[in-house]
């Protein structure tokens, strides 16, 4: 847009990315004096904003966050940024509303008064969290602004066609066109094509008379849908999985209390009459394993020995782009091993001979530089052989497949299996640091977070996120580390205890029947009849894919050329498609079809998925330090870089 007085912004999305836009422009337009200028806010979004689509206040109150009260926040806490206008942290603003109760309903004051710090809010709660921010923030506007919210979707962005201008003119559904200088995508989870296994059971759904479920956000679904009493196949057992749960059996009135049997579990689970008969499956053919209960969102006991700043700076400094299988997992690696062997040490010394002796052996094993890649694993588990009896030595990869190598006579012996499974892990989860399994898992769960920074904007090879981080770590450390609370793992092995939910089992091949009109499930590694349903649920979110996106705004975007889908070049100079845009950092600017920088434009959040790993949160970290901060509060970082560009600091 040509130089004037006015400088207006479109952002695309109003749920917490867009919002942490939004509090960054406002705050670095106040830190600084506007200059004779005025801003204008244009927030598009067909949610309410700063709840957005996915968390807002109105849902269903079984669906819960993934990450306790102490965790996130909208408002960055870094003294390196313009201070913001209002606003706290999520927990400041729990203990704040339980005192006060402003501004909400019986529901929430009743949920705010159980709710501790370590404890897992509902998505409903974080919602409020988010629209009583938003609101803060706009009774504190500085002078010179004005922000206006459109209701409404998006559905192109196209740059003005005056000479001497630059910006777009941003098209909604209601017919209304805005005229801006620059664009946010913050567009969050969006709708996406169906894989052609997906469309083939929607279409057999539609002609047979048969229900099917495909990905969707758990809030959209409609629940009561599924009939009562029947079984129902769902597909997926990561976290939406026990979103699923909880409304086909809490939802439809059930209760879970304190097993009063010994042996029995923590929980027992009272039926309502109205439970569907719920078969669940998944490729692991077990859920993630739960987070343990800890004080912290990393475990205080474990201090990074091998993937630390330090060796990660060695890299750079020696002008080397790490590859993921030969550089950073051999070192992740260490550090999972030596948290759980000394784990071990402290909390069962009796597993372990001479313990002192073997620590100081192991230590001496894991010294990146005292053996070649090729053997170092060899020895250190020549020396775990030596010390540890045979119950106790860790097999990290059999973690995340608890099932694999065991075949079943039944699934009756499968579903007593898992339900042993689920019994054990809620036991560990329960014993927090001083389970040595849990503490392996924290290491790689703190690793992460150092990963994520590292391989941020091309730190790795292409060859090592394809085929390394994306192609087998990030499925390994998403089942042992971004698990459900333990209370789920309780609840499912009482609701399986019950007779309520049974499982198919590993590597689950599925079909429809149509002479027989129904879907079907079977596990080669258990051997019983198939498990047939009318209904089958996909317990899973829609794919983030921007290539199979069905969003009118982006598919406009990428036919006129203003954006592309980054393309990384595989094993053998394979051109392969990723999931994310093709961006330039910093501020993360997208690439266009002939590879220069789209002016005026910006992506934040899980559009950025082939520039960044672990978009998917958005609940930001609130820690200062450690390795939290370097990931965990990427976001809100980018987008004060963003809102710095805007405004042309």
């Amino acid at each position: 847009m040509a130089k004037s007085q006015t400088n207006r912004v479109a952002l695309l999305g109003a749920g917490p990315r867009g919002t942490s836009v939004l509090e960054r422009l406002l705050a670095n337009w106040a830190a600084e004096s506007g200059k004779g200028e005025t801003l204008h806010i244009d927030v598009v979004d067909p949610y309410p904003a700063g709840s957005g689509h996915v968390w807002q206040p109105e849902q269903s109150r079984l669906f819960l966050m993934n990450t306790q009260s102490f965790y996130p926040t909208l408002i960055p806490e870094d003294p390196r940024l313009a201070p913001p206008l209002a606003g706290v942290s999520f927990d400041q603003w729990r203990e704040a509303r339980r005192r006060d109760g402003m501004g909400l309903n019986d529901a929430e004051k009743a949920e705010l008064a159980t709710l501790e710090s370590h404890d897992f809010p509902s998505r409903a709660l974080y919602g409020r969290y988010l629209r009583q921010t938003l609101e803060g923030l706009l009774d504190r506007m500085p002078d010179g602004v004005e922000v206006t919210f459109h209701e409404t979707l998006a559905v192109a962005a196209r740059p003005v066609k005056q000479e001497e201008e630059s910006g777009f003119d941003v098209e909604l559904a209601n017919g209304v066109t805005l005229t801006v200088g620059s664009v946010v995508l913050a567009l969050g989870h969006i709708e996406s094509r169906l894989n052609p296994e997906q469309r083939s059971f929607k279409s057999a759904a539609d002609e047979q008379g048969l229900l099917y479920f495909p990905p969707a956000p758990p809030a959209d679904v409609d629940w009561q849908a599924v009939p009562d009493n029947e079984p129902v196949l769902v597909r997926g057992m990561g976290l939406n999985f026990f979103d699923v749960m909880g409304q086909l059996t809490e939802g439809r009135g059930g209760k879970f209390v304190d097993a009063g049997t010994p042996g029995a579990g923590v929980l027992e689970y009272r039926a309502s009459g109205r439970e569907p008969k719920i078969i669940a499956a998944s490729r692991r053919g077990t859920p993630y394993r739960a987070k343990a209960g800890l004080a912290g969102y990393y475990p205080s006991s474990i201090t990074m020995r091998y993937l630390t700043e330090d060796a990660v700076d060695r890299f750079r400094a020696a002008g080397i782009q790490p590859g993921f299988d030969h550089d950073l997992w051999p070192l992740l690696h260490r550090d999972a091993l030596w948290a759980y062997y000394s784990t071990l040490a402290r909390s069962q010394a009796t597993a372990i001979k001479d313990p002192a002796q073997f620590l100081a052996d192991l230590e001496d094993a894991l010294q990146p530089h005292a053996h070649t890649t090729a053997n170092w694993e060899s020895d250190v588990g020549d020396l775990v052989e030596k010390h540890v009896v045979a119950s106790r030595r860790l097999n990290l990869r059999g973690l995340a497949a608890p099932l694999a190598g065991r075949t079943f006579a039944s699934r009756r012996e499968l579903d007593a299996a898992i339900t042993a499974y689920l019994d054990d892990d809620a036991r560990r989860s329960a014993l927090g640091e001083a389970d040595p399994v849990k503490m392996a898992i924290g290491a790689l769960h703190t690793g992460r977070a150092i990963l994520k920074s590292v391989v941020a904007d091309g730190g790795i090879t292409d060859e090592s996120w394809l085929a390394g981080l994306r192609g087998w770590f990030e499925s390994f450390v998403e089942g042992l580390a971004s698990g459900a609370p333990a209370l789920r793992s309780e609840q499912l092995a009482a609701l399986a205890r019950a007779g309520v939910v049974s499982f198919v089992g590993p590597d689950p091949k599925f079909s429809v029947d149509r002479g027989a009109k129904v879907f079907r499930a079977v596990s080669p590694w258990v051997h019983d009849t198939p498990v047939e349903a009318r209904t089958l649920v996909e317990a899973m979110s829609p794919a983030n894919r921007v290539g199979i996106n069905l969003s009118p705004l982006l598919e406009q975007l990428m036919a006129d050329g203003l954006v592309r889908t980054k393309i990384m070049m595989g094993a053998e100079g394979t051109p392969m498609q990723t999931t994310g845009l093709d961006v330039e950092p910093h501020p993360y600017r997208p690439l266009a079809a002939n590879g220069s920088i789209t002016k005026d434009l910006y992506v934040l959040g899980l559009q950025l998925s082939a520039s960044q790993w672990g978009t998917a949160i958005a609940a930001e970290a609130r820690p200062l330090t450690g390795p939290a901060y370097a990931s965990g509060q990427r976001t809100l970082r980018d987008a004060d870089e963003i809102a710095r560009s805007i405004l042309g600091r």
